[in-house]
Protein backbone atom coordinates (compact mmCIF):
# COMPACT_ATOMS: atom_id res chain seq x y z
CA UNK A 1 0.00 0.00 0.00
CA UNK A 2 1.24 3.62 -0.92
CA UNK A 3 0.79 6.63 1.37
CA UNK A 4 -1.14 8.88 -0.27
CA UNK A 5 0.67 12.22 -1.57
CA UNK A 6 -0.87 15.15 0.57
CA UNK A 7 2.69 18.11 0.41
CA UNK A 8 3.57 19.99 -2.08
CA UNK A 9 6.86 21.86 -2.41
CA UNK A 10 6.77 24.86 -4.77
CA UNK A 11 10.82 25.50 -4.78
CA UNK A 12 10.51 29.89 -4.96
CA UNK A 13 13.82 31.05 -4.02
CA UNK A 14 15.67 31.67 -7.52
CA UNK A 15 16.43 35.12 -8.92
CA UNK A 16 14.90 35.01 -12.01
CA UNK A 17 18.00 36.59 -13.85
CA UNK A 18 16.65 35.58 -17.14
CA UNK A 19 14.04 38.05 -17.12
CA UNK A 20 15.83 40.91 -15.41
CA UNK A 21 14.74 43.74 -15.21
CA UNK A 22 11.39 42.22 -14.48
CA UNK A 23 12.10 40.74 -11.86
CA UNK A 24 14.55 43.09 -10.02
CA UNK A 25 11.83 43.68 -7.29
CA UNK A 26 9.15 41.08 -8.24
CA UNK A 27 9.48 37.34 -7.75
CA UNK A 28 10.07 35.48 -11.63
CA UNK A 29 7.06 33.07 -9.88
CA UNK A 30 4.69 36.20 -9.70
CA UNK A 31 4.94 36.93 -13.65
CA UNK A 32 1.23 37.00 -15.44
CA UNK A 33 0.39 34.81 -17.65
CA UNK A 34 -2.70 36.44 -19.14
CA UNK A 35 -4.19 37.58 -15.28
CA UNK A 36 -2.52 35.20 -12.87
CA UNK A 37 0.95 34.81 -11.91
CA UNK A 38 2.79 31.22 -12.40
CA UNK A 39 2.52 30.31 -9.02
CA UNK A 40 -1.01 30.33 -8.81
CA UNK A 41 -1.11 28.15 -11.92
CA UNK A 42 1.39 25.49 -9.73
CA UNK A 43 -0.82 25.86 -6.61
CA UNK A 44 -4.10 25.80 -8.76
CA UNK A 45 -2.59 22.61 -10.38
CA UNK A 46 -1.83 20.88 -6.74
CA UNK A 47 -5.59 21.80 -5.60
CA UNK A 48 -6.82 19.76 -8.37
CA UNK A 49 -4.70 17.05 -7.49
CA UNK A 50 -5.70 17.06 -4.34
CA UNK A 51 -2.79 18.10 -2.26
CA UNK A 52 -3.72 18.71 1.31
CA UNK A 53 -0.33 20.85 2.19
CA UNK A 54 1.39 23.59 0.14
CA UNK A 55 5.07 24.41 1.06
CA UNK A 56 7.07 27.14 -0.33
CA UNK A 57 10.94 27.36 0.04
CA UNK A 58 11.53 31.47 -0.81
CA UNK A 59 14.45 33.65 -0.83
CA UNK A 60 14.82 37.25 -0.03
CA UNK A 61 12.88 39.52 -1.70
CA UNK A 62 9.76 36.66 -1.88
CA UNK A 63 7.48 38.27 0.46
CA UNK A 64 5.33 39.11 -2.86
CA UNK A 65 4.46 35.74 -2.84
CA UNK A 66 3.18 35.20 1.03
CA UNK A 67 1.02 38.21 0.47
CA UNK A 68 -0.35 37.13 -2.74
CA UNK A 69 -1.96 33.68 -0.67
CA UNK A 70 -3.24 35.80 1.86
CA UNK A 71 -6.54 38.17 2.65
CA UNK A 72 -6.01 41.71 1.41
CA UNK A 73 -8.73 43.17 3.68
CA UNK A 74 -8.32 46.84 2.13
CA UNK A 75 -9.11 45.34 -1.28
CA UNK A 76 -11.69 42.89 -0.38
CA UNK A 77 -13.59 45.19 1.46
CA UNK A 78 -13.02 48.42 -1.68
CA UNK A 79 -14.45 45.39 -3.80
CA UNK A 80 -17.51 44.95 -2.28
CA UNK A 81 -18.06 48.49 -1.79
CA UNK A 82 -17.54 48.68 -5.33
CA UNK A 83 -20.35 46.07 -5.75
CA UNK A 84 -17.56 44.27 -7.95
CA UNK A 85 -18.53 40.74 -6.15
CA UNK A 86 -16.99 38.77 -9.52
CA UNK A 87 -14.00 40.44 -8.60
CA UNK A 88 -14.03 39.94 -4.54
CA UNK A 89 -15.22 36.12 -5.37
CA UNK A 90 -12.15 36.10 -7.93
CA UNK A 91 -9.37 37.55 -5.08
CA UNK A 92 -10.93 34.62 -2.59
CA UNK A 93 -10.99 31.93 -4.49
CA UNK A 94 -7.33 31.60 -4.80
CA UNK A 95 -6.41 31.54 -0.89
CA UNK A 96 -5.75 27.93 0.17
CA UNK A 97 -7.66 27.18 3.11
CA UNK A 98 -6.03 28.31 6.63
CA UNK A 99 -3.55 26.17 7.81
CA UNK A 100 -2.30 24.65 4.72
CA UNK A 101 0.55 26.59 3.52
CA UNK A 102 4.02 26.58 5.08
CA UNK A 103 7.17 28.42 4.14
CA UNK A 104 11.13 28.29 4.69
CA UNK A 105 13.56 30.10 4.05
CA UNK A 106 16.81 28.73 1.15
CA UNK A 107 19.62 30.77 2.38
CA UNK A 108 21.38 30.52 -0.54
CA UNK A 109 21.09 29.51 -4.15
CA UNK A 110 22.26 25.97 -3.97
CA UNK A 111 20.46 24.15 -6.60
CA UNK A 112 16.94 22.53 -6.76
CA UNK A 113 18.11 19.33 -5.11
CA UNK A 114 19.07 21.79 -1.92
CA UNK A 115 15.77 23.73 -2.19
CA UNK A 116 13.86 20.52 -1.71
CA UNK A 117 16.38 19.41 1.40
CA UNK A 118 15.34 23.30 2.87
CA UNK A 119 11.60 21.43 3.27
CA UNK A 120 12.44 17.85 4.59
CA UNK A 121 11.28 18.94 8.01
CA UNK A 122 8.05 20.12 6.85
CA UNK A 123 7.76 16.86 4.79
CA UNK A 124 8.82 14.34 7.25
CA UNK A 125 8.29 10.55 6.40
CA UNK A 126 5.99 10.71 3.23
CA UNK A 127 5.95 11.31 -0.51
CA UNK A 128 5.71 14.67 -1.57
CA UNK A 129 5.35 16.44 -4.72
CA UNK A 130 7.27 19.29 -6.00
CA UNK A 131 6.15 21.98 -8.83
CA UNK A 132 8.37 24.10 -10.59
CA UNK A 133 6.13 27.54 -11.53
CA UNK A 134 8.53 28.09 -14.55
CA UNK A 135 7.13 24.94 -16.22
CA UNK A 136 3.50 25.96 -16.86
CA UNK A 137 1.39 22.83 -18.41
CA UNK A 138 -2.25 22.98 -20.07
CA UNK A 139 -3.74 19.68 -19.66
CA UNK A 140 -6.20 18.01 -21.17
CA UNK A 141 -8.54 16.53 -18.92
CA UNK A 142 -6.79 15.74 -15.65
CA UNK A 143 -4.01 18.26 -14.55
CA UNK A 144 -0.72 16.68 -15.17
CA UNK A 145 -0.04 16.25 -11.46
CA UNK A 146 -3.17 14.62 -11.28
CA UNK A 147 -1.85 12.28 -13.53
CA UNK A 148 1.39 11.28 -12.12
CA UNK A 149 -0.37 10.58 -8.71
CA UNK A 150 -2.50 8.13 -10.32
CA UNK A 151 0.20 6.30 -11.59
CA UNK A 152 2.15 7.09 -8.59
CA UNK A 153 -0.96 4.52 -6.85
CA UNK A 154 -0.93 2.09 -8.68
CA UNK A 155 3.02 1.38 -8.80
CA UNK A 156 4.57 3.40 -6.08
CA UNK A 157 8.31 4.86 -6.40
CA UNK A 158 9.77 7.72 -7.78
CA UNK A 159 7.39 9.40 -11.03
CA UNK A 160 8.63 12.42 -13.10
CA UNK A 161 6.60 13.95 -15.71
CA UNK A 162 8.37 13.90 -19.13
CA UNK A 163 8.36 14.70 -22.84
CA UNK A 164 10.98 14.39 -25.40
CA UNK A 165 12.89 17.03 -26.39
CA UNK A 166 15.71 17.70 -29.50
CA UNK A 167 18.57 15.93 -28.82
CA UNK A 168 20.51 18.47 -29.51
CA UNK A 169 18.70 20.02 -26.45
CA UNK A 170 19.49 16.96 -23.54
CA UNK A 171 21.74 19.81 -22.21
CA UNK A 172 19.08 21.47 -20.44
CA UNK A 173 17.48 18.97 -18.96
CA UNK A 174 17.47 15.41 -16.68
CA UNK A 175 17.42 12.62 -18.93
CA UNK A 176 16.49 8.76 -18.71
CA UNK A 177 18.12 6.20 -18.75
CA UNK A 178 15.27 3.85 -19.98
CA UNK A 179 15.11 0.16 -19.36
CA UNK A 180 11.56 -0.43 -20.41
CA UNK A 181 9.14 1.95 -22.43
CA UNK A 182 5.08 1.12 -23.49
CA UNK A 183 5.04 4.63 -25.15
CA UNK A 184 3.22 6.16 -22.31
CA UNK A 185 5.40 5.38 -18.83
CA UNK A 186 8.96 4.94 -19.16
CA UNK A 187 11.04 2.71 -16.66
CA UNK A 188 14.34 4.47 -15.87
CA UNK A 189 17.48 2.92 -14.45
CA UNK A 190 19.83 5.98 -14.28
CA UNK A 191 19.59 9.52 -14.97
CA UNK A 192 21.46 12.06 -16.23
CA UNK A 193 21.96 16.20 -15.05
CA UNK A 194 21.96 17.93 -18.40
CA UNK A 195 24.38 15.45 -20.55
CA UNK A 196 25.60 16.46 -23.89
CA UNK A 197 23.98 15.35 -26.68
CA UNK A 198 26.54 13.37 -28.13
CA UNK A 199 26.13 11.33 -24.10
CA UNK A 200 22.65 11.58 -23.46
CA UNK A 201 21.19 8.10 -22.69
CA UNK A 202 17.52 9.25 -24.16
CA UNK A 203 15.99 12.32 -25.35
CA UNK A 204 13.35 11.59 -22.26
CA UNK A 205 13.64 14.98 -20.33
CA UNK A 206 12.13 15.65 -17.19
CA UNK A 207 9.89 19.00 -17.06
CA UNK A 208 9.46 20.27 -13.37
CA UNK A 209 6.99 17.82 -11.96
CA UNK A 210 7.65 14.99 -9.77
CA UNK A 211 6.66 12.98 -7.03
CA UNK A 212 9.23 11.61 -4.75
CA UNK A 213 9.63 8.89 -2.06
CA UNK A 214 11.42 10.76 1.22
CA UNK A 215 13.92 8.38 0.66
CA UNK A 216 15.40 10.99 -1.61
CA UNK A 217 16.20 13.43 1.36
CA UNK A 218 19.34 10.79 2.49
CA UNK A 219 21.02 11.64 -0.67
CA UNK A 220 20.21 15.26 -0.49
CA UNK A 221 21.73 15.75 3.49
CA UNK A 222 24.79 15.13 1.97
CA UNK A 223 25.19 18.14 -0.04
CA UNK A 224 26.78 16.27 -2.76
CA UNK A 225 27.86 18.93 -5.93
CA UNK A 226 27.02 18.37 -9.36
CA UNK A 227 26.51 20.28 -12.59
CA UNK A 228 26.82 23.85 -12.24
CA UNK A 229 28.47 23.23 -8.77
CA UNK A 230 25.23 23.15 -7.40
CA UNK A 231 23.11 20.43 -5.58
CA UNK A 232 21.13 18.34 -8.10
CA UNK A 233 17.79 16.95 -7.51
CA UNK A 234 18.40 14.40 -10.49
CA UNK A 235 22.00 13.34 -8.50
CA UNK A 236 19.79 12.21 -5.29
CA UNK A 237 17.20 10.53 -7.00
CA UNK A 238 19.43 8.61 -9.42
CA UNK A 239 21.81 7.27 -6.61
CA UNK A 240 17.70 5.83 -4.76
CA UNK A 241 17.24 3.92 -7.69
CA UNK A 242 19.03 0.70 -6.41
CA UNK A 243 16.17 0.85 -3.96
CA UNK A 244 13.12 2.79 -5.15
CA UNK A 245 11.91 2.18 -8.73
CA UNK A 246 11.32 5.57 -10.91
CA UNK A 247 9.33 6.18 -13.58
CA UNK A 248 8.64 8.79 -16.29
CA UNK A 249 5.23 9.32 -17.29
CA UNK A 250 4.67 11.24 -20.89
CA UNK A 251 1.32 13.22 -19.31
CA UNK A 252 -1.77 14.63 -21.60
CA UNK A 253 -1.06 18.08 -22.15
CA UNK A 254 1.50 20.85 -23.42
CA UNK A 255 4.41 22.48 -21.56
CA UNK A 256 5.40 25.94 -21.71
CA UNK A 257 8.66 26.76 -20.44
CA UNK A 258 8.27 30.62 -19.20
CA UNK A 259 11.48 30.12 -18.20
CA UNK A 260 12.71 31.74 -21.68
CA UNK A 261 11.21 34.48 -22.47
CA UNK A 262 9.96 32.74 -25.69
CA UNK A 263 8.04 30.01 -24.16
CA UNK A 264 6.63 32.85 -21.40
CA UNK A 265 5.48 34.77 -24.62
CA UNK A 266 3.76 31.49 -26.22
CA UNK A 267 2.26 30.96 -22.88
CA UNK A 268 0.40 33.91 -22.60
CA UNK A 269 -0.86 33.91 -26.22
CA UNK A 270 -2.16 29.49 -25.53
CA UNK A 271 -3.81 30.71 -22.37
CA UNK A 272 -5.31 33.74 -24.00
CA UNK A 273 -6.65 32.02 -27.08
CA UNK A 274 -8.26 28.93 -24.75
CA UNK A 275 -10.32 31.97 -22.94
CA UNK A 276 -13.73 33.29 -24.32
CA UNK A 277 -13.53 36.39 -23.05
CA UNK A 278 -10.08 37.10 -25.28
CA UNK A 279 -10.02 34.82 -27.90
CA UNK A 280 -11.10 36.37 -30.68
CA UNK A 281 -9.74 39.88 -29.69
CA UNK A 282 -6.49 37.95 -29.19
CA UNK A 283 -6.80 36.24 -33.21
CA UNK A 284 -7.36 39.76 -34.22
CA UNK A 285 -4.23 41.20 -32.74
CA UNK A 286 -2.42 38.12 -34.59
CA UNK A 287 -3.78 38.37 -37.71
CA UNK A 288 -2.36 42.15 -37.79
CA UNK A 289 1.24 40.83 -36.93
CA UNK A 290 1.67 38.56 -39.98
CA UNK A 291 0.22 41.11 -42.38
Amino acid sequence: MTKPVRKAVFPVGGLGTRFLPATKAMPKEMLPVVDKPLIQYAVEEAIEAGIEQFIFVTGRGKTALEDHFDHSHELEDMLLEKGKIDTHKIVLDILPEPGSVFYTRQMKPNGLGHAVWCAKELIGDEPFAVLLADDLVMAKGKCCLRQMIDVYNETGGNVVAIEEVPREETNKYGVLSVMSDDGRIAQANGLVEKPNPEDAPSNLSIIGRYILEPEVFKELAKQERGAGNEIQLTDAMAKTMDRVEFRGLRFDGRRYDCGSKLGFIEANLAFALERDDLRDGVQELLKTFSQ
